[in-house]
C-alpha cells in the first residue's frame, strides 16, 4: 500500500511539473537566462492569480460548486510560489553576474614547471 502511495504522488509531481502552466513557468525562472525576469513575473503573476482566486470565491458564494474550492486554492499556491521566487531570483541573478565577473582561479603551478616538459628548472627535454 505504502508503494502505491509513492508511485501515485512521484507520477503527479512528474504531470505536475510538466503540464501545470506555473511549474513550467517556475522551471524558466530557474534557468540563467530567466533569472532576470523573476520580478517581473512576479509583479504581473502574483496579482492575477489572486484576482483569479477572489473571483472565484465570488462564485462559489454565489451558489457555484464546492469544488471550485480546490481551484482556489490552487491559484493561491501558485500565486505563493510567485512571490517567493521572485527574491530568489534576484538572488540567484547576483550569484550568476558575480561567478561570470571574477575571474577563474587558476591551480597552482610550481615554479620552473611546464607541461610535458618534467618537474624542476633543470629539466630541459623539450
Amino acid at each position: 500500500m505504502f508503494r502505491l502511495i509513492v508511485n501515485l504522488t512521484t507520477r503527479a509531481r512528474w504531470f505536475l511539473r510538466c503540464y501545470a502552466p506555473s511549474n513550467i513557468a517556475l522551471d524558466a525562472l530557474r534557468t540563467r537566462r530567466g533569472h532576470k525576469w523573476g520580478i517581473p513575473a512576479a509583479l504581473v503573476l502574483v496579482p492575477a492569480y489572486l484576482y483569479a482566486a477572489s473571483f472565484t470565491t465570488t462564485l462559489i458564494e454565489h451558489g457555484g460548486p464546492a469544488w471550485l474550492n480546490l481551484i482556489v486554492l490552487t491559484l493561491i499556491w501558485s500565486a505563493l510560489k510567485f512571490a517567493v521566487m521572485a527574491p530568489v531570483s534576484v538572488g540567484l541573478l547576483i550569484r550568476a553576474r558575480l561567478a561570470e565577473r571574477s575571474p577563474r582561479r587558476q591551480p597552482f603551478v610550481p615554479m620552473g614547471y611546464a607541461p610535458g616538459r618534467g618537474i624542476g628548472p633543470w629539466t630541459t627535454s623539450a
